[in-house]
């Protein structure tokens, strides 16, 4: 997601140095540094060191701090970072830490975005590849100088390794002992950078950063925020989108204990109390009169009703190609499907939190931000304060999935409103409940599918048309101008319009509806549904043709030698061609999001005792990303895409009654369990190809091959999810 942003928000003032220094607590004497891509210099002899594009903070203690421009919420972007700073300076792993970078998109600004701060898109790696490398390379070539300067020797007699500068001589010097000489040294123009032969840590085993503090519970998360005096708020929001307070009577919270104060704000009604208990206990005591006037008051067969009409009329053309109604039309036989997609939550572990302190005149505030930029400019807006008064404290998130990437900044809004409204003083923290969350959006939303391919005597597809009917994400929202072209949102039928498949005859078409209910991106946005779509007809096409999948879909790829590797990857690891364990099924999916290329064969067993009627036993993985910075994050951000896909798509769905979610807590939208979990083996494709996401690659490909393999069991094509709404189907 957001890829080719262009649209310009507000521009964030740069900070001073003295700004810098005090949001990251004081660096102290020390060498700060980083990359020099767009030339800022920041010098100050008389108070400290330098600052270029600050990257790296390297102390006297011979720690090396690694800001990172971008949110970690599980992905393991900042050690991601970190390795890649510690590869260039040849530091030793054991010296290496990590902060949060403040909001300022002048300095740490996502390069495949534009002048915003943010993370998504799995980007985090592929935009800073070579920013953070540069940053390293860049701190080594100062320390090395200062060295040389001090033992009056030539720089290019200096070796550096583990954290360690040397010469023959027997002089020797730790990053901390140089760090502030260093930081007086002139910053090298264009700094050398290692050849990936040479690499000691990208493409290796490295500890991530975030395990031990995770592993021992210490406060790393926003939900841990506590300062002194601080308030907690939860908010009565309308059972409804769109709804509006008509009146509401506090007199019974109020009389809760711990309750301090009830407002009312754009939101809804928002209890403040002395902890999370009371305003809870407060929020449930209020009495509420809503007005749903304004609201969607539509439930989930209407909408369905909605959608099912309008994939029977034509929609407005994003892909045209040859001519499909004719080919379809002159074919020997032809397979039409309808595809329908529930409603989606994110459902992270933890829920939404924002905690904030306003004087009146200036604000901080403390979440796990994910666009640092959309956050900083909604605060400012409702506090009537300039931006450079805000100071943003990004801290870990318990996951994500997209939920925390608000284009609106709901959230910090509403933490904004009630610091602003209620004119109190002390810290405020903003609690969502998880009831909060699963009722109250943002969703994937619902998309419906009506796909026809007429295919001739041997399987050759003749034609294909294939209609989308759905809700955009992107519209109306500060990224419209670069996702949204002539109508169409990019993320409703991307997977579609990019697929690798060379089918002669191809029209695509796209009805986009209007909903109150708010949608969002979802881990792997548009390719969640149309990697879907697109494996399981090419699936159903090679069966029709009585030809093998993984065969069938390498003869319509024959100029796409990355899909291609993957595929052949997956099914060599698999044992494809050879007989499956008894009892067992087999089935394959592609497909290339947010430009890396995922091949997933899924083994299944039937299992007519469970919800869904069968059990994933094992998926083998192959992945194509680029340089594999940390292999293992790469595997683990696979496992972790593949039970998120998977678990949505064995029995998760958002439904409305009468415009209100009939989902409430985990109880009823059930994330994936253990048992659920198949064995997943990853195989990462060799590369030198610039790096490529993996957060969000790992979801599309796993309930297609997953549902093609119960399709080889059983005959049955699985058109609607959840799969349990089907069970296993009859053979």
């Amino acid at each position: 997601m957001f890829q080719g942003l262009t649209k310009r928000l507000p521009p964030e003032v740069k900070p001073t140095r003295r700004q810098f220094l005090v949001a990251m607590g004081g660096a102290g004497a020390g060498l700060v540094i980083g990359s020099r891509l767009d030339a800022i210099k920041v010098a100050d002899a008389a108070t400290g060191p330098a600052m270029i594009n600050p990257f790296v903070i390297i102390a006297p203690d011979n720690s090396v701090t690694v800001l990172s421009k971008h949110l970690d919420k599980g992905q393991g972007a900042a050690t991601g970072l970190t390795t890649l700073v510690a590869e260039e300076l040849d530091a030793d792993w054991d010296q290496m830490k990590v902060e949060f970078a403040p909001s300022n998109p002048q300095l740490y600004n996502n390069l495949h975005w534009g002048p915003y701060q943010g993370t998504g898109g799995s980007s985090a790696i592929a935009n800073s590849f070579m920013q953070y490398r540069e940053a390293g390379a860049t701190a080594k070539a100062m320390l090395v100088a200062a060295a040389a300067q001090a033992w009056g020797v030539p720089a290019a007699e200096i070796s550096v390794a583990k954290g360690v500068l040397s010469h023959a001589s027997g002089k020797r010097a730790s990053f901390g002992d140089l760090a502030d000489a260093a930081s007086k040294i002139a910053v090298p123009e264009k700094p050398s950078l290692k050849d990936p032969k040479d690499f000691t840590l990208i493409g290796k085993h490295v500890p991530r950063l975030d395990i031990p503090d995770k592993t021992v519970g210490a406060p790393i998360y926003a939900l841990d925020t506590k300062r002194e005096n601080m308030l907690v708020a939860t908010i009565a929001r309308p059972p409804r989108f769109g709804a509006t307070v008509k009146s509401f009577d506090d007199k019974e919270a109020r009389a809760v204990n711990g309750v301090v104060d009830v407002i009312q704000i754009p939101a809804g009604i928002a209890v403040l109390a002395t902890s999370t208990w009371p305003a809870i206990k407060g929020r449930d005591a209020l009495s509420v009169d809503w007005n749903f006037s304004t609201s969607e008051n539509r439930g989930s067969d209407e909408l369905w009703t909605e959608y099912r009409a309008l994939a029977e009329t034509p929609g407005q053309v994003f892909r045209d190609e040859g001519d499909a109604d004719g080919s379809i039309s002159r074919s020997s036989d032809y397979i039409e499907r309808v595809f329908e997609f529930p409603f989606l939550a994110h459902a992270p572990m933890e829920p939404h939190d924002v905690t904030i302190e306003f004087d009146g005149k200036t604000a901080e505030i403390w979440t796990g931000s994910q666009l640092q930029s959309v956050d900083h400019y909604v605060a400012s807006q409702i506090l009537g304060i300039e931006m450079p008064n805000i100071q943003i404290h990004t801290l870990w998130a318990g996951g994500s999935f997209g939920r925390r990437a608000i284009y609106d900044s709901h959230i910090v809004g509403e933490a904004a409103q009630i610091a602003k409204i209620s004119g109190r003083k002390e810290p405020i923290k903003v609690q969502w409940t998880r009831e909060d969350d699963v009722r109250g959006g943002y969703y994937r939303p619902m998309y419906l599918h009506k796909v026809r391919v007429g295919f001739n005597e041997g399987g050759e597809i003749a034609g294909w048309h294939h209609r989308i009917v759905g809700q955009s994400i992107i519209t109306g929202t500060p990224f419209e101008q670069a996702l949204v072209h002539d109508g169409i949102d990019h993320t409703s039928v991307e997977g579609v319009l990019d697929s690798p498949y060379e089918i002669p005859n191809f029209r695509g078409e796209l009805h986009t509806v209007k909903s109150g209910i708010p949608g969002l991106w979802w881990r792997s946005v548009g390719h969640t549904h149309t990697a879907y779509v697109m494996e399981t007809m090419m699936d159903e096409l090679a069966a029709a043709a009585g030809r093998d999948p993984v065969e069938f879909r390498l003869a319509y790829m024959k100029d796409k030698p990355r899909h291609a590797g993957v595929l052949k990857l997956a099914a060599e690891k698999a044992g494809w061609g050879t007989p499956v364990a008894e009892g067992r099924f087999r089935g394959v999916a592609l497909h290339k999001s947010f430009n890396s290329y995922v091949a997933q064969v899924a083994e299944i067993s039937l299992d007519p005792d469970s919800d869904h009627g069968f059990k994933a036993e094992r998926i083998i993985c192959a992945v194509d990303c680029g340089i594999p910075v940390n292999p293992d994050n790469i595997a683990a951000q696979m496992e972790g895409g593949i039970g998120y896909g998977l678990g949505h798509a064995i029995r998760n769905e958002i439904t409305l009654t009468e415009g209100e979610v009939d989902q409430s807590n985990f109880h009823d939208y059930e994330p994936m369990r253990i048992t659920d979990m198949p064995v997943v083996e990853t195989h990462i494709v060799p590369s030198a190809e610039a790096p490529t996401g993996v957060g969000e690659p790992g979801t599309p490909p796993a309930a297609p091959a997953v549902a093609n393999a119960l399709a080889a069991a059983t005959g049955n094509r699985r058109t609607i999810l959840p799969f349990a709404k089907e069970g296993a189907g009859d053979a």
